[in-house]
């Protein structure tokens, strides 16, 4: 190969990568969070959509859509005959939102264009289902607490207009005592074809599939477990190796040890965060976008805390408390939790 095109290549290469936008540590004080109340509604199902703006499902059987301007301009509610869905999961395929209820029949609902259609009912005592995600348009997971001897896991590949439940002899057997949280619809991480799901209860654990569902492989961790309220209640991937788990004892929320856990390598394995030093439980974990994974966001019942450094410090940046937080981009959040709507707009303060 010609030394001149080589070298023109080089110096092309290097101004391509020098011109890209760096990220610049990002320090926030305090947050402001603007409010909407939702009256009688615990949210914690909230999935931000192409516009930015939220749609939302509630534990009274509501749906919604809020702009981005904190108005509520679609407010549904759902029966099925004289069922109530309780809703805690939420997710999209990009051209469809999909809500799934937690309970005893569990209901998987496809929304679109103002028009419901259940798409997966599942009857069972001991049915609770936690979490749900899209890998792409055709391919989604949702995770539910253990019926048979794994956990309950159902899958689709066409989009969503049909689900199959994982049969367990292609599951990691469960634990007795372990089980999920429906704290905040991320019991679920999905990078690539990866997806990670999280448990407590006597065990803590991650179980991860490399391939939409197909394989699975269970992986420890440091977190605090061994009793009901305790594990892990929320996962983020920042891409396919760097990862947090998040929780703690719910019963005790400013326990603030065995509850926070990053990884390097796919899960394989956990090394404690701020161990010992703040902030206790939290709910629901998320990196900020486009940050190279150092910026994240925890929420829970005790206010919303900040990392700029991948999670091995935090601060508190709001005394608000809140189920669950997602992003639209660096900047922008929206927030749920009891009987609220939260919008965060984020603006560096000196």
């Amino acid at each position: 190969m010609n030394i001149k095109f080589i070298v023109f290549l080089f110096v092309t290469f290097s101004m391509f990568i020098s011109c890209q936008e760096k990220y610049e540590i990002r320090n926030f004080k305090k947050v402001k969070i603007e409010e909407v109340i939702i009256e009688n509604s615990s949210i914690r199902a909230i999935q931000p959509i192409k516009d930015s703006s939220l749609f939302y499902a509630t534990s009274d059987g509501y749906i919604g859509l809020m702009l981005p301007s904190l108005k509520n301009i679609k407010d549904t509610k759902v029966f099925y005959d004289t069922i109530v869905p309780h809703f805690r999961s939420i997710a999209s395929n990009s051209e469809h939102i999909f809500m799934l209820s937690i309970g005893n029949p569990a209901l998987l609902y496809q929304y679109n264009d103002g028009e419901l259609d259940i798409v997966y009912i599942e009857k069972h005592p001991k049915i609770f289902y936690d979490a749900m995600a899209f890998f792409d348009k055709d391919n989604g997971i949702a995770m539910g607490d253990p019926t048979d001897g794994c956990l309950s896991i159902i899958i689709t590949n066409n989009g969503g207009k049909t689900w199959q439940k994982a049969p367990c002899e292609n599951l990691p057997p469960i634990e007795e005592g372990e089980a999920a949280f429906a704290a905040s619809n991320s019991n679920i991480a999905i990078n690539g074809k990866n997806a990670w799901l999280v448990t407590g209860g006597k065990q803590a654990r991650v179980f991860h599939t490399p391939d939409m569902g197909k394989t699975w492989k269970v992986y420890n961790t440091p977190i605090i477990q061994g009793e009901e309220m305790m594990g892990i209640y929320s996962v983020d991937f920042y891409d396919s190796k760097n990862g947090i788990i998040f929780g703690g004892n719910w019963h005790d929320k400013n326990y603030n040890k065995k509850n926070k856990a990053i990884t390097n390598n796919g899960g394989k394995t956990w090394q404690l965060v701020a161990d010992g030093k703040e902030p206790g439980y939290k709910s629901c974990v998320q990196y900020v976008p486009d940050t190279d994974g150092k910026e994240l966001f925890a929420v829970g019942l005790t206010g919303v805390s900040f990392s700029n450094d991948g999670g091995n410090s935090w601060k508190k940046v709001n005394d608000s408390a809140y189920y669950t937080i997602k992003f639209v981009n660096k900047n922008f959040a929206w927030l749920a939790g009891n009987q609220k709507i939260g919008k965060m707009i984020l603006k560096p303060q000196p």
